[in-house]
């Protein structure tokens, strides 16, 4: 079970994240989840950074993890918070040629391995936590 907030004004593919994250619930065998997706603009992803990372400028998405390790199977799963810069998604959408839909639920799903404990701080994390969201990604036509 998840939630998606919008604190913009801005239009997003919420119908199409909702699909996604919906779809790795369910690859990822999480019989019960909770976690929460928040749309933010850059000040307060800005904020967030600085606050809890120490890095005093805007990124595409931060997580706060509840639990630090994928091995937990307490049901239900309190997995945390992803929140979503909509203004650097938009950016990275053009940055990347890619359509806003695409960049919006990477992200998502970029954080939803977060909140499972994937990491990509060395090349072999990145390979399969990078293999897993692009997996679900096609799985749900989501392409670039």
């Amino acid at each position: 079970m998840f939630e998606i907030i919008n604190l913009t004004k801005e239009d997003f593919c919420e119908e199409d994240v909702a699909r996604v994250l919906k779809a790795g619930v369910e690859i990822e065998g999480l019989k019960e989840a909770i976690f929460t997706v928040i749309i933010v603009d850059n000040t307060y992803i800005h904020q967030l950074n600085k606050t809890y990372r120490n890095i005093d400028r805007s990124t595409d998405v931060i997580t706060f993890a509840l639990e630090d390790t994928k091995d937990i199977k307490t049901v239900p799963r309190l997995l945390g918070d992803i929140y979503i810069s909509i203004e650097k998604a938009k950016e990275q959408a053009l940055e990347y040629g890619h359509s806003l839909k695409r960049e919006i639920c990477f992200l998502a799903v970029h954080g939803f391995y977060h909140l499972l404990g994937f990491d990509h701080q060395t090349l072999e994390e990145e390979k399969v936590m990078f293999a897993r969201q692009e997996a679900l990604l096609q799985s749900e036509g989501i392409t670039k």
